[in-house]
């Protein structure tokens, strides 16, 4: 029986274990996305104290970082992984882009050692300025403490394109997050989709998946929102179209290029956005 050299037996070896590697790479985004879908349920079962259903409705996209770690870095720097989605002219939902937050003042609670942290992209333009890179909260878009509860209402005179939350000790608040930068985690998307990719890339539907995490986390923020053919608000505002999410691994839909009369796209046109429409 022939026997095989050192190196070559050890290169055999690395090769039969790089599919589990990268299978448990994989897992551990998926566990992100399960942990992100498990803040949105529960803060959905609190209604007094949630993300408002008319800001969700307006959104032009949602991130979620569980478990921000406080003094995770030197100077009482703050620190969590995430994932964000983004939705297009047609309601549509992509796919997730894994995300850290790093840095930056916070308003944090008293003995509070982490949190869940929320941000609504009330504006194309915060989404569009992530997607080039080097994205800092306060600095590459306004940022402010989010409304919360059914009706809750943004603070007089503010009208930020994110607007951002956090949930430690138990209690669901808007925080602020001036100086925190939203970073695009290379390494996790890489992982996740199997090959480098950009935020544009997943954006757009070029990169795909397949992933129940994933569809389980923009099903957890469709449920947030209103149910199709209910008011957006309070107010009397028009009725929003129906919201769709992608199937699964499928492209989001792309917009017509000319909508027809009377039809609006959505999230809906808006000159102060992230306020409660009127």
């Amino acid at each position: 029986m022939r026997h095989l050299s050192q190196p070559r037996a050890l290169l055999l070896v690395l090769a039969a274990l790089l599919p589990a590697g990268a299978a448990l790479a994989q897992s551990r985004e998926e566990a992100r996305l399960v942990t992100a879908t498990q803040v949105l349920e529960e803060l959905r079962a609190t209604p007094d104290q949630h993300v408002p259903t008319w800001l969700f409705d307006r959104a032009y996209g949602v991130a979620v970082i569980p478990n921000v770690l406080k003094g995770a870095f030197m100077f009482g720097g703050r620190h969590g992984n995430g994932a964000l989605v983004s939705r297009d002219s047609a309601g549509r939902f992509s796919n997730p882009v894994f995300i850290s937050l790093t840095g930056g003042s916070f308003g944090w609670q008293i003995g509070a050692q982490s949190a869940d942290v929320v941000l609504v992209f009330a504006t194309q333009r915060s989404l569009e300025n992530f997607a080039r890179g080097q994205f800092t909260l306060g600095a590459s878009a306004s940022v402010a403490a989010g409304p919360l509860g059914r009706t809750g209402e943004a603070a007089a005179g503010v009208q930020a394109e994110i607007y951002s939350y956090s949930r430690a000790r138990g209690l669901f608040a808007g925080v602020a997050l001036d100086g925190t930068a939203l970073v695009f985690d290379r390494k996790a998307n890489r992982s996740f989709y199997g090959h480098d990719v950009t935020a544009d890339d997943i954006f757009l539907g070029t990169a795909k998946t397949s992933s129940e995490s994933a569809r389980r986390f923009i099903a957890a923020i469709v449920a947030g929102m209103s149910a199709p053919g209910a008011t957006g608000s309070s107010s009397g505002a028009a009725n929003p179209p129906a919201v769709a999410t992608p199937a699964a691994g499928a492209a989001p839909a792309a917009a017509p290029a000319q909508p027809a009369e009377g039809a609006r796209s959505f999230p809906l046109a808006d000159p102060k956005p992230g306020s409660e429409p009127h």
